[in-house]
């Protein structure tokens, strides 16, 4: 009950931000959490700050369904379509004489740049970084990082579009 009455006090939102009612917002207060300007965060979606703070940029969509679990930061317009994990921690599961769940965790910050777009039902991996102006097809698994102005789709992803700045075109790898 106390979270909900301080969690006014540490959440950072900014103006015209709209955090749909059906969110879980796991929020700590040890952690942070930002809403940019005129962000989204769609309904049925998961919010987690307690392994890492959750970043959102200005004009950014989070869609229906997402699994946001921190450290993680994503751009300014950015968008989300549903079903979207990003996840900047996992288990450990190095002993194989200790269950996975007493192993704890380990983390590492993921990072969506500016202008891009994550497709859905996508999974973003920990310690990743998704470029400028990117694009992950529907139903990848990013497991490295990708590069700016590029079209990545698989499991795992593989670069299958570049944006040729000198041209200005997008141009498939088979070309």
């Amino acid at each position: 009950m106390w979270l909900r009455i301080l969690l006014p006090f540490y959440i950072k939102r900014g103006a015209g931000s709209v955090i749909y009612s059906s969110v879980r917002m796991d929020i700590v207060p040890f952690r942070k959490f930002s809403i940019g300007r005129f962000s989204v965060i769609e309904s049925f979606s998961v919010i987690n700050n307690m392994v890492g703070d959750v970043q959102i940029g200005d004009y950014s969509r989070v869609g229906i369904g997402n699994t946001i679990i921190g450290p993680v930061t994503i751009g300014s317009n950015v968008m989300l379509a549903q079903n979207v994990v990003v996840s900047g921690m996992d288990h450990k599961y190095d002993d194989i004489d200790t269950p996975v769940s007493l192993q704890g965790i380990s983390s590492s910050s993921v990072t969506i740049c500016d202008g891009s777009w994550i497709g859905a039902n996508v999974v973003i991996t920990k310690g990743l970084k998704i470029g400028k102006h990117s694009v992950v097809a529907a139903g990848s698994v990013v497991t490295r990082d990708v590069e700016d102005y590029c079209v990545v789709a698989g499991v795992p992803t593989k670069i299958i579009k570049r944006y040729n700045i000198e041209k200005h075109c997008w141009y498939s790898q088979s070309e």
